[in-house]
């Protein structure tokens, strides 16, 4: 039987990350594990928009492959959102070759962190954490369409109905809304 030899990927940022200063310049992208009643083991693809904090999608599954975290990522695309780039850990699902492909093809890079280093995937870790102690910890699922459809609507209630220190106390929702709102007049009074 012949050995395969893994491909290995270097982090390309040493050092702090560049600070996003608008909408889906950087993305983070995770997994979260949790199990359903019956004992049933599954996934949760988690990404958040590091400028906004907001959540573009949450995904549950069994088997997540980088496939379709591509399929996922397609989905999100195709309602007009597009990262310059996404920082990932270096779980198997993120260093596969139909990831790879996706992000080449679409001219997203890939940044992956140090191996061992989650604190620089930061904004990933700490969302994590709130859906694991706001979502995952109070609801058990029967099954993953149950799990999905309660992920989703706390999905939708953290965008629009939570306010967040980091954006002036406002939801990532209406931190977006007011940006473009600033832009807008800017456009407005720099015209000729």
């Amino acid at each position: 039987r012949m050995r395969v030899r893994r491909r290995k990927h270097i982090a390309l940022h040493r050092g702090p990350a560049p600070v996003p200063v608008g909408p889906s310049e950087r993305w983070s992208m995770d997994f979260v594990h949790d199990t359903l009643s019956e004992g049933r083991p599954y996934r949760i693809l988690t990404v958040v928009d590091n400028w906004s904090r907001s959540s573009p999608v949450l995904e549950a599954g069994f088997r997540m492959s980088g496939a379709l975290v591509s399929q996922v990522l397609d989905r999100v695309l195709g309602e007009g959102q597009r990262p310059r780039s996404i920082t990932v850990d270096h779980g198997t699902e993120f260093q596969s070759r139909a990831l790879e492909e996706w992000a080449y093809r679409r001219g997203v890079q890939l940044d992956f962190i140090r191996p061992g280093k989650p604190v620089e995937n930061a904004f990933i870790e700490s969302f994590n954490g709130r859906l694991r102690d706001e979502c995952l910890n109070v609801h058990q699922f029967a099954s993953l369409a149950e799990a999905q459809a309660i992920i989703e609507a706390w999905r939708v209630d953290y965008n629009t109905r939570r306010p967040h220190s980091s954006l002036g106390h406002l939801t990532p929702s209406e931190f977006v809304r007011q940006r473009q709102e600033e832009q807008d007049t800017e456009k407005v009074v720099c015209s000729p």
